[in-house]
């Protein structure tokens, strides 16, 4: 035992801190050495202390990030390169949109792939519409309205030309624009293209029959106007605007024409009630100054067409007769009893269309009542007319 234990121990030990044995007989015994406060604290600083190392330092912390955020990112690259896209449902199922996608318009689905009608294509999970397909059809469909209308304008302008097109007329028109106008499009696209444009030519054009009952088309009248050339518009507008003259004319000579019928007829009534200053006649060239202005004189047309009016009338007899050594036409009422109140019940429905200045001046000289145009009214045109011939 003491053998062993002296091996165990360690020579410096035994150097430096030789056993402590009884103190030998005359020494005196030396007491252990004390520690300062310095030393103690120390001591208890360094005990309390981490050592060194069980922390990682900055760097360390650095190079930890980085490698757990290259671990995250590959994790993640490889889950999205496993994971498999959820497969399309097939046109018409509705029952299982949990396990699949649906099909989208304008798609067809079949063992969960997508492939979108002729006309569409395919973006992420939806079919759109393919632009140069609808442009194109667009077009065509602009150049046969342009070729059907422009046909039917030069009918218009009274040039040969055809306004019927039949069905299989319209194809043939379709198919060779078509052909000169196909933009790189496919087959396929083609044909799409021409249903579409047919498709449009049934709703743009109006639907007629032929005299053998066959269906056709043709241009709207108010497009076709719109396609007439500028040499044939300004004929057609000169015509339409003789029409509207040629109707305002007439509609001015009836109204003179009213106004001629109620002076004779009063001239009559003023002559039989015994009135010396009336006659019962009218010259016609009188009468026509004193109802048009100025203006109207100048439009032969007018008063001719108040003539003509006036020779169709039975009631008014119409004769020449000498007045100061000159020949004039004179104009008489030959009706018997009064038409006045008839008369004044058309005045006064068509009063409110009379906007003429003649008009105007005619009922100022004629007075506001009945009884004072049978007094005065028509006898002072003729007196009048007498003293200035």
């Amino acid at each position: 035992m003491g053998l062993g234990h002296g091996l165990c121990n360690d020579p410096a030990d035994s150097t430096s801190s030789p056993p402590a044995g009884p103190a030998r007989a005359g020494e005196e015994e030396m007491p252990p050495p004390r520690l300062g406060p310095s030393s103690s604290s120390r001591r208890r600083r360094i005990a309390a202390e981490p050592p060194p190392g069980l922390f990682p330092g900055r760097d360390d912390l650095l190079r930890l990030l980085a490698v757990l955020a290259i671990a995250a990112a590959a994790a993640t690259v490889c889950s999205l390169l496993n994971r498999r896209p959820r497969p399309f449902c097939d046109s018409g199922d509705y029952d299982h949109y949990d396990s699949c996608e649906p099909c989208p318009p304008n798609g067809r689905c079949q063992d969960g792939e997508l492939e979108c009608v002729q006309g569409f294509k395919r973006y992420g999970k939806a079919c759109i519409e393919d632009g140069l397909l609808s442009h194109t059809a667009n077009k065509i469909s602009e150049l046969l309205q342009l070729r059907v209308c422009n046909q039917h304008a030069c009918v218009l302008c009274g040039q040969p030309a055809e306004i019927l097109f039949q069905e299989h007329d319209i194809s043939s028109i379709v198919d060779e624009l078509l052909s000169k106008n196909s933009a790189g499009l496919n087959e396929d696209a083609i044909k799409l293209v021409r249903i579409r444009v047919l498709e449009s030519a049934q709703a743009f054009f109006e639907t007629t029959l032929t005299f053998n009952k066959v269906k056709a088309f043709k241009c709207p009248e108010l497009v076709a106007e719109l396609h007439m050339p500028l040499t044939c518009q300004i004929p057609l507008l000169w015509a339409l605007w003789s029409i509207h003259q040629r109707r305002a004319v007439s509609n001015r000579a009836e109204q003179i024409y009213e106004q001629v019928c109620e002076i004779l007829e009063d001239n009559a009534i003023n002559a039989k009630i015994g009135n010396s200053e009336c006659d019962p006649w009218v010259v016609a060239s009188w009468l026509r100054d004193h109802l048009l202005v100025p203006r109207e004189r100048k439009n032969i047309f007018l008063w001719k067409k108040v003539e003509e009016l006036i020779l169709e009338d039975s009631r008014i007899d119409q004769y020449p007769k000498v007045i100061k050594g000159e020949s004039k036409v004179v104009y008489e009422w030959q009706a018997s009893g009064s038409l006045s109140a008839k008369i004044k019940k058309v005045r006064g429905a068509r009063g409110k269309s009379r906007t003429g200045a003649a008009a105007i001046k005619f009922s100022e000289e004629l007075g506001a009542s009945e009884g004072e145009v049978r007094e005065h009214g028509s006898c002072d045109l003729t007196r009048k007319a007498r003293t200035k011939a």
